[in-house]
């Protein structure tokens, strides 16, 4: 899937290094509607999105993905420890790759876990960036109460095959619903990211930053949540009523039954069709005066 990709360097900013995109078009050139730009989750990369990416081009959608500051093939941002820092990187880059918004949006935004509480700041701190927001799985909504995916630690562990055993337990603890679906090439996959993961005390997703930049958005949001994600394991449904206050209303939330937080791992199919339901979904007018 790589091999088939475009890849580009955009700059962090003046304090020097790169965010690495991967691009994808369909195979006529032909592409519907806006780019969809796609933000991975945390200790991850563009690969969070690998089996989705396929169909959404048969789909005909232009596809960007960056490896996130600090996840991946991209350099930190000087200083940066969280989300925050990735805002202004993400719009510069946007920009050179898809155009300055002087005629409107350039891009359909779409962010999982960490990527979607990071997307949701983005489309509030640069309205003109994207035309719509779509969340998958993502945190940041104020409704933890304390409470996290308790998750083991590997980086000390002395063999190989004890990191591995970790790395299993947290995809079963965290990421996906049905154990049966953690197979040597998904292990492996994680193992690659989370080693390359250098922003390991980031606190954000755990405040309600989202739902208060969703306040801020004046297009449309979708959601898109697993029906056994552990992040709102009991909450799902006062997650969809935060979403539906925090943006009056506007929200085309999609509930995928049997999946748990990676769901365009998990059910790949399932999420692509959402994802397309969602982007079909007529424009919500924006917040009244």
């Amino acid at each position: 899937m790589e091999a088939q990709a475009c890849r580009v360097l955009t700059p962090l900013g003046d304090g020097g290094g790169h965010m690495v995109w991967h691009g994808w078009k369909p195979a006529d050139g032909k592409a519907h509607g806006l780019p969809l730009v796609l933000l991975h989750g945390g200790s991850g990369s563009w690969t969070h999105w690998l089996r989705a990416i396929e169909p959404l081009v048969q789909a005909g959608h232009a596809l960007w993905l960056p490896d996130l500051p600090g996840f991946g093939d991209s350099d930190l941002v000087p200083g940066g420890t969280d989300a925050d820092s990735m805002l202004a990187p993400l719009a510069r880059g946007i920009r050179q790759l898809l155009g300055d918004c002087a005629g409107g949006p350039v891009c359909d935004l779409v962010g999982f876990s960490f990527g979607g509480m990071t997307a949701g700041m983005l489309a509030a701190e640069y309205p003109s960036l994207a035309r719509r927001l779509v969340l998958v799985g993502a945190p940041g909504m104020g409704l933890s109460d304390g409470r996290a995916v308790r998750l083991k630690g590997w980086r000390h562990l002395a063999t190989t095959d004890a990191q591995m055993q970790a790395h299993r337990y947290n995809l079963q603890a965290l990421m996906l619903h049905d154990a049966a679906l953690i197979d040597d090439a998904t292990l492996a996959l994680h193992a690659h990211n989370v080693a390359r993961d250098r922003l390991p005390r980031r606190r954000l997703s755990q405040t309600d930053i989202l739902a208060r930049a969703l306040a801020r958005i004046p297009g449309p949001v979708a959601a898109i949540y697993g029906e056994h994600d552990p992040l709102y394991a009991g909450r799902m449904q006062a997650l969809q009523e935060k979403l539906m206050l925090q943006t009056g209303g506007r929200v085309h939330w999609q509930e995928i039954p049997g999946a748990g937080h990676w769901v365009q791992h998990e059910k790949p199919r399932a999420f692509a069709a959402a994802l397309l339901a969602a982007l079909a979904h007529p424009a919500h007018q924006g917040r009244q005066p």
